[in-house]
C-alpha cells in the first residue's frame, strides 16, 4: 500500500478539523445555547430564562456560514436570517460564523448580533483578538446603511453584539467573561444623553479554560463540557441533563456525537501539540510551493489546500517569519 504524503496527511487532518468546526458552529447555532449564552452574556436578557429567549426573543433561524450579503449593492429592506458574509468594494470580505436577530424584551427593539465560534489554538494569531471583534462590529454597523437605514436615518441603526468564544485561551483570561462597551464620560460639564443612543457596539469575550477553579460554573462549565474533546458523550448528557436541565434535542445529540466521533478521529491520528507542530509547518511549506510553482496569492495557495478560515491567519504569520 503506497504511504501516505506528508501533503495528504496535512489535507487529511485539516479535513477533519474543517468538519470538526462546522458541528461547532452548527450546534452552537441551536436556539437553547443561544439562549443560555445570550442571558448570561447579554444585559438585555438577564432577567429570561434561555427558553424564554430561544422561544420569543431570537428571529427566524439563526444562519450558519450561508447567503452572503453584499453591503454595496442594493438591498432588502428587512431581512429576517441574515447572511455570514459582508463584502464591499473597498473592504475585504469576512465570513461570520453565526448572525442573526434578536428581539430586546424591555424595549421591544430588534438589536443584531454576532456570535463567533474562536476555534484557534492561540489566542492571538499575530493581532489582538479584540481588535478583530471590534472591526467585526463596525461592519455590522456599516452594513446596516441600505437595509436598517437609508440616506441620514442614523436614528434607525440597531445595537450589534460580538460576542467570541474562545477554546483555549492565555492563562489569565481562562474561566472569564469581559465586556467592552461604549459609554459616556463627561470631561467638562453634566450632559446626558439617552444611553440607547451611543450603546451600539458591544464585544463579549467568553473565554473557556477547564475545571480548577471557582468560576468554572454556569456558561462557563456547560460550554466546556459541551464542546470538550476529553468527556464522553454519556457523561455530557448527564453533565447537562442533571446540572443546568438542558434536555437535547435530536439534531444537538447528533452534532454532539459527530464532535465526539471527529475529536477522537483527530486525536488519534496524532494531533499531540508536537505533531501538529510539525503539521503546520507541513502545510506551510505546501503552501509556499504552491505560490512559487503556480505563481498564486497565499489567499489563492490557501483556498486550493482548503485551509479553514479560521487557521488562516496562523500561516499567514508563519509564511511572513519564513
Amino acid at each position: 500500500m503506497e504511504q501516505e504524503t506528508s501533503l495528504g496527511q496535512s489535507i487529511r487532518v485539516m479535513d477533519d478539523r474543517a468538519k470538526l468546526d462546522a458541528a461547532c458552529k452548527r450546534l452552537l447555532s441551536e436556539k437553547i445555547l443561544l439562549g443560555w449564552i445570550m442571558k448570561s452574556c447579554l444585559s438585555e436578557f438577564k432577567d429570561c430564562t434561555p427558553e424564554e429567549i430561544a422561544e420569543k426573543y431570537i428571529e427566524g433561524t439563526p444562519a450558519v456560514n450561508e447567503w452572503a450579503m453584499q453591503p454595496d449593492e442594493t438591498a432588502p429592506t428587512r431581512i429576517q436570517s441574515i447572511g455570514q458574509e459582508d463584502a464591499s468594494l473597498s473592504e475585504h470580505t469576512i465570513l461570520y460564523d453565526i448572525r442573526f436577530y434578536a428581539t430586546a424584551p424591555s424595549s421591544g427593539e430588534p438589536i443584531r448580533l454576532i456570535i463567533n465560534l474562536e476555534s484557534q489554538n492561540r489566542f492571538s494569531a499575530g493581532y489582538p483578538l479584540l481588535k478583530r471583534a471590534i472591526y467585526y462590529c463596525s461592519r455590522l454597523i456599516s452594513s446596516q446603511s441600505g437595509t436598517e437605514f437609508s440616506g441620514a436615518q442614523y436614528g434607525e441603526i440597531k445595537k450589534v453584539y460580538s460576542i467570541w468564544l474562545c477554546a483555549d485561551p492565555p492563562k489569565d483570561h481562562r474561566n472569564t467573561i469581559t465586556r467592552y462597551r461604549m459609554t459616556e464620560e463627561n470631561m467638562v460639564g453634566a450632559v446626558k444623553e439617552p444611553v440607547r443612543d451611543y450603546d451600539l457596539l458591544t464585544v463579549v469575550m467568553l473565554c473557556l479554560g477547564g475545571p480548577g477553579d471557582e468560576r468554572y460554573e454556569g456558561i462557563l462549565k456547560l460550554l466546556d463540557v459541551l464542546l470538550s474533546s476529553e468527556v464522553k458523550y454519556a457523561e455530557k448528557q448527564r453533565i447537562l441533563r442533571q446540572e443546568f436541565d438542558l434536555a437535547m434535542t435530536q439534531e444537538m445529540e447528533k452534532e454532539v456525537q459527530n464532535m465526539c466521533n471527529l475529536s477522537e478521529g483527530v486525536w488519534e491520528r496524532g494531533m499531540e501539540r508536537g505533531i501538529e507542530r510539525g503539521i503546520e509547518r507541513g502545510v506551510g511549506e505546501s503552501i509556499r510551493n504552491l505560490m512559487d510553482s503556480l505563481n498564486l496569492t497565499i489567499e489563492q495557495a490557501m483556498s486550493a489546500l482548503k485551509v479553514p478560515e479560521s487557521d488562516r491567519p496562523k500561516y499567514k504569520e508563519l509564511l511572513q517569519k519564513q
